[in-house]
C-alpha cells in the first residue's frame, strides 16, 4: 500500500534521506555489479584541480557528464566512471610561491626542490574531501575510491611511455621561440594558456624616432604600446608596396618618414605638415639607423637597419614598426630571415624570468618591465626621441593562474610536432560527433588548421619531468620511457620520479660524452591531462585489453575553454600516437559567468559567485541541475548564473510536478478507503480508456519517450530538458486539472479507474525518464510507486531501472494536434479573461472559435465539454467566417522595433501613417505571408501589432488570436452567471481553509457558514447553490448556529461585501443524539397568524440520498403533508434570528436544522415569526441496516409522527417503512435496539 504524501516537502532535506538510502544500498556500486557483462560505454573524466572548491562551471559540466552516464547505464552499458585529478603545474606552484613568499628560481634552488615539491605534495588534495563532498550532494555517481591522480607514479610512468613513443616517431625538438611567457609564474605557457584570460587595459602609446645614419635630420617614426621592449630594439620593418611619405612637421620643423595611409596617427589636419617626398616601402629597405640605446652596439654590423615584410598593416599606429626579435614572433622571424643575429647566436633578451630588466639594461636593470615603461618614456624623451606619447585601450593577456600581464619572450623549449600533421588532426576531428556542431565545425576546426608547434616544456618543478637525458653539449639525446627502462640505462631503480628523486640521475654516454644528464624542465600539466585515457590506466604497463575496449571514448564533456586545452591536447596525442580520435561524443557546454561584474568568468580566485552548498542547501541539487541543463550553456552559449532561476525550477517544474503526484497518492488512498479494494498497477489496462484526455497524456508520454530516445543518442540535452519540463506543465496544468473529478471518483469507479491507472502510468514513467536529470525527486517518488507495482517491489532503486522503451500504439498524432489545438483555443480566450480582468470564476455566455479550416474546427468541437469547463463557458460555437462577426483587422507599428531599424530615414512618418493605413485584406496577407512592403520598405513578422476591432461599437465580445486561430469570447454573464461565479467563490474560500487546517480529501468534516450583510445577497447566493457548493467541496454545508462538537478551523473574510463566516467541524454527523438525516422543521402561518401543528421534513433518507432536491420538491411535500391542494403559498426561513423570503429557486439542503414558515392566505409574508426550532419536531426513529454481526452501511430515519400528534405509525407501519427506505420489500425484517442485535423492538 501506498504511503500517504505530506503536503509540505523541503526538498533539500528529502534529498539528503536519498543521500542515506543510497549509501544503505551502496546503489553506485550495486549498479555496476548489475551491469557487468554488459556492452561497455567509455567514459573519460577531465580531471579538476583541487586546489580550490567547485563552481558552477564544474557543477554544470559533472552534471552532464552525470546525465548522459546515467542514461547510458539505464539504457543497457556497463559504464564505469571514475574521477581524476589534476594535480601538478602552475595552480598548484602559485599557491606555494605565495605562502613562502617565493620570487623566483633562485629562492626555490635555496628551499631545494625535494622540499618545494612537498610543500606542493601537501596542499595538492587540500579540498578533495570539500570536492567529494559537493559531487556526491550533486547526485553524482563516480568512484572516488579508484580514482586516478596526476602525481601518481604509475600515471607519469605512462606519460613518459607517451612522450617516448613521440620521441621515437620524430614529433620532439627543441626550439628556440617566442613564447607568451608568464612572469608571475616564471615560466612559459603554450599558446592555448595564453589565450585563456584576455582583458581590456590601458597601455602607454608612444611615437619613437629613429635618425638615419645618413641624415639625422630625417626621422623615421614607429609606434609601439610596449616601450619596455624598446631597449632591445634591433631593427625596423615596413611594408614593401605601401606608399610612404616623407614630411616637414610645421611646428617642430622635423621631418619625419612615415606610411602615407598613417599620417592621422600624427596628425589631425593635412594643415599641420609639408609632403617632401613619396616613395615605396622597398626604397627604405637596408637604411641605417642611429640606435635609441648602446646597450646592444655588438649589434651594430647587422642590426639597426630598416627591413621589409607584409606583416606591417595600414590599420594602425605610423606603418613603421620597431623589431625586438627576442620579444615578439614576428619580429623574431622577420629578423632571422635578414640575418639581424644568428641562430645560433647569443640572444638579446634581457628580461629575467620574473620580468626585471637584467644588467644589460643598466639604466633599469631590476626593474619590471611594466613598471620601467613610464621611466624609458622620461629618458626617450630627455633624449629628444621621443615624438608623442598617448594612452591606448586594447585587448591584452594575462597569465590565467597569477592574472599577471603576459609577455612575450624567447625561450628554449622542447616541442611536440603539430603543424605537420594539420591535416591528419581535421581528418579526426571530422570523425568525431560534437554537440553543438558548430564548436566542431568553426572555433575547434579554425584553431587546428592555425595549430603551432606545441610547446610541452616548462621551467618549473612541481610536474612529471621531462625524461630526456643529454650531454653537456646537447649533440646525445636520451628519451626514457618507463621506470624499467631509467634502471636499466643508469642502473638506479626509483619508485618515484619527481624531480627530486630523478634529477641526479645520470646515464653513461654512449659516444664517450661522460655522461648524460637530464633536461630541468617538467611537462605542461596540459600534456599530462592529454594523456589520461592511458595514463588512468597505467598503460601500455597494465590493463592493456581494458584500454583497447575502451578506446576511443565513447563519450567526454568539458567547457567550450576546453577546445583550446584539454580536446585539443586529446586530439593531438592520439592521432600523434595511434592516427585516431580519442572519442566519439562530446558534448560542449558553455560558460556560467558571474551574474554581476559585466557577467565576467566565475573565478575561485575573486570568489563572484554564491557558495553552491547554500544554493543545495536552501533550493536542492535537483532545482541546480535543472537550472544548468535548461539553459543557453548547454547549447554552448554563455549564462550568467541567478540563483532566483533556480528558485524559479523549485516553483514552476517541481511543485506541479510533486502535486500532481500527491494529488495521485490521495486519491488512491482515498479509492481504497471509500471503495475498499487495494489498487495495483496494471500495464494491461493501458489504453483501454475511451476518454479522449487519457488517450492524449499517454500518447503525448510515449511521444516524449520515443523523443528523449531520439536525441540522448544524438546527445542533444538542449531538446531534451526542455521538452521534459514541457510535459511536467502538460501533465499538471492541463492532464491533472481536466480530470481531477474523475480522478476523485465522480464519474464512477470504471472510470476513475481508468484515470488513476492513466496518471499512475505517466507519473512512473515521466519518474523513471527524469531519473538521469533529476536523481533525488525521481527516486523519492520511486520508493513509494513502487509498492502497488509488483515487478518493481524488489528494485530497490529507480536507477536500477532500464529507461523505459516507447510504446508507439499509443501514440495517436492525431490526438495530441487536436488537443494542442484546444489548448491554443483555451490560453487565447484566458487571455481575453485576464485583460478583462474576469477570473475564470464567473460563467460567461459564449466562445466563438474561428478557423479556415474544418478539421481544426471538428477537433475543438470533439473537445469542447473541457473547453466550457476550462473556460467555464456556457456554448462552445465554430466558424470559418469572421465577417459574420463582424470583426475586422488593422494593423500599428512597433515603435521600439521599427524604431531601430527605420532610424534616420526621411519617411519614417509617412512609413508609419502607411502601416496604420493597411486594409483588412493587407493585413491578412500580412499575417499568412509574413511580410509586407509598405512605401518601399520590406516589413517582416514582429513589426506589426495586429488589432481586431469590431465593426459595432458595443459588440460584446472581445477578440484575440495567435495568428492561426482567432478567438471571440462573449463578455457579458447575465445575473445567474454572476451568481454562480460568487458560489464559486465561496467555494475556493472553503477549500483554501481546508488546505490551511491541513485537510486531505479523505478527512470528513461538516462546513458552516454565516452570511453577514445587509442585502442577505450572498446568504441567498449561498442557498440558492448549496449543492452546487456541497458537491464541489464533497461536504455537508450547514448554515449557523455551530453544534457544540470538535471545531478544527475557523475564519472569517470579506466577499461581495459581505462577512462571510465559514466552520470546519469533525465528520459529517456532527450531532450524535439528533437524527442521523438532515432535516428541517415547518410551521403553517394564515393570514400572518400560526395555525396547524409544526411538522418536519427528511431532507435526505436514507442519509446522504437527497429527497428534496429542488425548492418544487419542498413545496410538494408541504401542500400534500398539509392538505393545501395547490395553495398559493410563500416560504420564508428563520435563520440568524431574522427572517428571510427564500426565491423561487433554492437547495432546500442548505436549510438543514432551520424552521421554516409556510404562508398562505392574502397575507403571504409577515415578519411576525414564531422561534426557532433548534432540534426536530417530530418524535423519529434512527435505524441502521445491520449486515452480519457488523453495524452496516446504510443508516435512515423513520418519523413516528408529522405533523406532531399527527399520524403516529403502529410498529407493523415501521416494519413496513424500513423496507422501503433499505430496498428490502418481500424479506423479513427485525429491528433491534442495541448494536449487539439481542433486544428486539416490540413497541413504539
Amino acid at each position: 500500500m501506498v504511503e500517504p504524501v505530506p503536503e509540505k516537502f523541503d526538498f533539500p532535506k528529502e534529498e539528503e534521506k536519498i543521500l542515506e538510502l543510497w549509501n544503505e544500498l551502496d546503489a553506485f556500486q550495486t549498479s555496476l555489479k548489475q551491469s557487468k557483462g554488459k556492452p561497455r560505454y567509455a567514459f573519460y573524466d577531465g580531471p579538476p584541480f583541487a586546489t580550490g572548491l567547485p563552481h558552477y562551471g564544474h557543477i554544470l559540466a559533472g552534471t552532464i557528464k552525470d546525465i548522459v552516464t546515467r542514461y547510458a547505464h539505464q539504457s543497457g552499458f556497463h559504464v564505469e566512471r571514475r574521477f581524476g585529478w589534476d594535480c601538478h603545474g602552475l595552480p598548484v606552484e602559485y599557491e606555494i610561491d605565495k605562502t613562502l613568499g617565493i620570487k623566483g628560481p633562485e629562492d626555490v634552488m635555496k628551499l631545494g626542490i625535494a622540499e618545494y615539491n612537498r610543500q606542493c605534495r601537501s596542499i595538492v588534495m587540500r579540498y578533495s574531501s570539500e570536492w567529494e563532498m559537493i559531487v556526491k550532494r550533486l547526485g553524482r555517481w563516480i568512484d572516488f575510491k579508484k580514482d586516478y591522480k596526476t602525481l601518481y607514479p604509475w600515471f607519469m610512468e605512462s606519460v613518459w611511455w607517451v612522450f617516448k613513443q613521440l620521441f621515437d616517431k620524430g614529433f620532439v625538438y627543441r626550439g628556440f621561440k617566442v613564447m607568451p611567457f608568464s612572469t608571475g609564474c616564471h615560466t612559459p605557457l603554450s599558446n592555448f594558456e595564453a589565450n585563456q584570460n584576455y582583458k581590456d587595459v590601458n597601455d602607454p602609446a608612444v611615437i619613437i624616432s629613429f635618425p638615419l645614419v645618413d641624415d639625422p635630420n630625417v626621422k623615421l617614426i614607429a609606434w609601439t604600446t610596449t616601450p619596455w621592449t624598446l631597449p632591445s630594439n634591433l631593427a625596423l620593418c615596413v611594408n614593401p608596396k605601401m606608399t610612404y611619405v616623407k614630411v616637414k612637421d610645421k611646428a617642430s620643423g622635423s621631418i619625419y618618414i612615415l606610411m602615407e595611409a598613417r599620417l592621422v596617427a600624427l596628425y589631425k589636419s593635412d594643415t599641420e605638415y609639408e609632403v617632401i617626398e613619396k616613395m615605396q616601402g622597398t626604397a627604405l629597405f637596408g637604411l641605417k639607423y642611429i640606435p635609441l640605446f648602446d646597450y646592444f652596439d655588438q649589434m651594430k654590423e647587422d642590426a639597426f637597419k630598416v627591413l621589409t615584410d607584409g606583416y606591417v598593416t595600414d590599420d594602425s599606429g605610423t606603418g613603421v614598426v620597431h623589431q625586438a626579435p627576442f620579444f615578439g614572433a614576428d619580429d623574431y622571424r622577420i629578423c632571422l630571415a635578414n640575418k639581424v643575429f644568428k641562430k645560433d647566436g647569443l640572444p638579446i633578451c634581457p628580461v629575467d624570468s620574473s620580468g626585471k630588466f637584467t644588467d644589460e639594461v643598466r639604466d633599469f636593470a631590476g626593474m619590471y618591465v611594466k613598471d620601467a615603461d613610464k621611466h624609458i618614456c622620461k629618458l626617450l624623451k630627455q633624449r629628444d626621441r621621443l615624438v608623442h606619447q598617448s594612452t591606448t585601450k586594447h585587448n591584452y593577456p594575462f597569465c590565467w593562474r597569477s592574472d599577471t600581464p603576459l609577455i612575450y619572450k624567447a625561450v628554449p623549449s622542447w616541442f611536440i610536432r603539430v603543424e605537420n600533421i594539420t591535416e591528419k588532426l581535421l581528418e579526426n576531428n571530422s570523425q568525431c560527433y560534437w554537440v553543438p556542431e558548430f564548436v566542431k565545425e568553426k572555433r575547434f576546426a579554425n584553431w587546428l588548421r592555425d595549430a603551432h608547434d606545441w610547446a610541452v616544456s616548462r621551467n618549473r618543478y612541481w610536474g612529471t619531468p621531462i625524461p630526456i637525458w643529454v650531454s653537456e653539449d646537447l649533440e646525445e639525446v636520451v628519451c626514457v620511457g618507463s621506470i624499467d627502462e631509467l634502471e636499466e640505462l643508469s642502473g638506479v631503480r626509483v619508485t618515484d620520479i619527481h624531480r627530486e628523486n630523478v634529477d641526479d640521475i645520470t646515464i653513461p654516454s654512449r659516444l664517450g660524452k661522460g655522461v648524460l644528464r637530464r633536461i630541468p624542465e617538467v611537462f605542461d600539466c596540459w600534456f599530462e591531462s592529454g594523456a589520461m585515457p592511458y595514463a588512468q590506466l597505467h598503460y601500455p604497463f597494465e590493463n592493456k585489453k581494458e584500454f583497447e575496449d575502451g578506446f576511443p571514448a565513447d563519450f567526454i564533456a568539458e567547457g567550450i575553454d576546453q577546445t583550446r586545452g584539454w580536446f585539443y591536447t586529446l586530439l593531438v596525442l592520439s592521432t600523434s600516437l595511434f592516427g585516431k580520435p580519442p572519442f566519439k561524443n562530446l558534448i560542449v557546454n558553455g560558460l556560467v559567468l558571474a551574474r554581476y561584474l559585466m557577467g565576467t568568468k566565475m573565478s575561485k580566485r575573486k570568489k563572484n559567485y554564491p557558495d553552491p552548498i547554500e544554493i543545495i542547501t536552501q533550493y536542492g541539487a535537483d532545482a541546480l541541475r535543472l537550472y544548468l541543463i535548461n539553459s543557453p550553456v548547454v547549447r554552448a552559449e554563455n549564462l550568467r548564473f541567478q540563483a532566483n532561476g533556480v528558485k524559479d525550477v523549485l516553483k514552476d517544474v517541481f511543485l506541479p510536478w510533486y502535486n500532481a503526484y500527491r494529488f495521485l497518492i490521495q486519491n488512491i488512498i482515498r479509492l481504497e478507503k471509500e471503495e475498499g479494494i487495494v489498487f495495483s498497477y496494471k500495464d494491461e489496462d493501458l489504453g483501454s480508456s475511451s476518454n479522449i484526455m487519457d488517450q492524449w497524456i499517454l500518447s503525448s508520454m510515449q511521444s516524449l519517450v520515443l523523443f528523449v530516445k531520439q536525441e540522448m543518442q544524438g546527445y542533444r540535452l538542449y531538446t531534451v530538458v526542455p521538452k521534459l519540463v514541457k510535459f511536467v506543465d502538460l501533465l499538471t496544468n492541463w492532464y491533472v486539472r481536466s480530470n481531477r473529478r474523475r480522478l476523485k471518483g465522480e464519474g464512477g469507479l470504471d472510470d476513475c479507474l481508468k484515470a488513476l491507472q492513466t496518471l499512475f502510468n505517466v507519473i512512473l514513467t515521466i519518474t523513471k525518464t527524469m531519473a538521469p536529470f533529476t536523481p533525488f525527486l525521481t527516486e523519492h517518488m520511486y520508493q513509494n510507486l513502487k509498492r502497488i507495482v509488483p515487478g518493481l517491489k524488489s528494485v530497490d532503486s529507480v536507477h536500477y531501472n532500464m529507461m523505459s522503451q516507447p510504446v508507439e500504439s499509443l501514440i495517436s498524432v492525431k490526438i495530441e494536434k487536436a488537443v494542442s489545438r484546444m489548448q491554443s483555443v483555451i490560453e487565447l480566450a484566458r487571455v481575453i479573461r485576464d485583460r478583462k480582468t474576469m477570473p475564470t470564476k464567473y460563467p460567461l455566455p459564449e466562445v466563438v472559435i474561428i478557423h479556415k479550416d474544418p478539421e481544426y474546427l471538428d477537433d475543438v468541437v470533439s473537445l469542447s465539454r473541457y473547453v466550457t469547463e476550462e473556460l467555464n463557458v456556457r456554448s462552445v460555437t465554430t466558424s470559418s467566417d469572421k465577417d459574420k462577426y463582424g470583426v475586422s483587422l488593422r494593423a500599428e507599428p512597433d515603435h521600439v522595433v521599427l524604431g531601430k531599424r527605420l532610424k534616420g530615414i526621411c519617411d519614417f512618418k509617412s512609413v508609419m501613417s502607411g502601416i496604420r493605413q493597411l486594409t483588412n485584406d493587407q493585413v491578412e496577407q500580412y499575417l499568412s505571408s509574413g511580410s509586407i512592403q509598405v512605401l518601399g520598405h520590406d516589413l517582416v513578422a514582429g513589426d506589426l501589432r495586429v488589432i481586431f476591432q469590431f465593426e459595432k461599437e458595443n459588440s460584446k465580445y472581445e477578440a484575440h488570436s495567435d495568428n492561426d486561430v482567432l478567438i471571440l469570447l462573449d463578455v457579458t454573464p447575465d445575473q445567474s452567471m454572476l451568481d454562480e461565479g460568487v458560489a464559486r467563490e465561496v467555494i475556493n474560500r472553503i477549500q483554501k481553509l481546508r488546505k490551511k487546517a491541513k485537510l486531505v480529501p479523505t478527512d470528513d468534516v461538516t462546513v458552516f457558514y454565516n452570511a453577514m450583510g445587509s442585502d442577505k445577497y450572498l446568504c441567498n447566493v449561498i442557498m440558492a447553490h448549496g449543492e452546487y457548493i456541497s458537491n464541489n467541496i464533497k461536504s455537508p454545508l450547514k448554515p449557523y448556529p455551530v453544534p457544540v462538537c470538535d471545531i478544527i478551523i475557523k475564519e472569517s473574510t470579506q466577499l461581495k461585501g459581505s462577512e462571510l463566516e465559514i466552520t470546519l467541524v469533525k465528520g459529517h454527523e456532527h450531532v450524535t443524539n439528533g437524527p442521523l438525516c438532515r432535516f428541517l422543521n415547518i410551521q403553517l402561518r394564515s393570514n400572518g397568524l400560526l395555525t396547524g401543528n409544526v411538522a418536519s421534513v427528511l431532507l435526505e433518507n436514507p442519509s446522504k440520498c437527497a429527497t428534496m432536491r429542488t425548492a418544487t420538491d419542498l413545496k410538494n411535500f408541504v401542500s400534500k403533508l398539509y392538505l393545501l391542494n395547490g395553495t398559493r403559498v410563500a416560504l420564508s426561513v428563520l435563520y440568524n434570528g431574522a427572517e428571510t423570503l427564500l426565491p423561487a429557486h433554492f437547495d432546500p439542503m442548505t436549510l438543514s436544522g432551520c424552521t421554516l414558515l409556510v404562508d398562505i392566505g392574502s397575507n403571504l409574508y409577515n415578519s411576525n415569526t414564531a422561534s426557532v426550532l433548534s432540534e426536530i419536531a417530530c418524535p423519529y426513529i434512527n435505524l441502521h441496516l445491520a449486515k452480519g454481526d457488523s453495524c452496516g452501511e446504510k443508516t435512515g430515519v423513520v418519523l413516528l409522527e408529522n405533523p406532531v400528534q399527527s399520524n403516529h405509525i403502529t410498529l407493523e407501519q415501521l416494519h413496513e417503512q424500513a423496507k422501503v427506505l433499505f430496498g428490502q420489500r418481500g424479506r423479513t425484517l427485525k429491528i433491534y435496539t442495541n448494536q449487539d442485535l439481542t433486544t428486539e423492538l416490540n413497541s413504539v
